[in-house]
């Protein structure tokens, strides 16, 4: 299941598109894993945001 990909057609501001690209580009140079895709950069940042998310959700309670 954790595998299982879903593809996701969005549009966004030409801007946020080459915030993504200096992303990718980012990671590239700064990671060891070979080849990265805005998809892969996209789900990390998702990641990383909803553990913020749940972080601070927890807190609140």
């Amino acid at each position: 299941m954790e595998d299982q990909r879903i593809q996701l057609n969005v549009r966004i501001t030409k801007d946020v598109y080459e915030k993504l690209d200096e992303i990718v580009a980012y990671y590239q140079e700064n990671t060891k894993v070979g080849r990265i895709y805005k998809g892969d950069v996209l789900m990390d940042i998702i990641e990383k945001s909803y553990e913020v998310m749940e972080k601070q959700k927890n807190r609140q309670r």
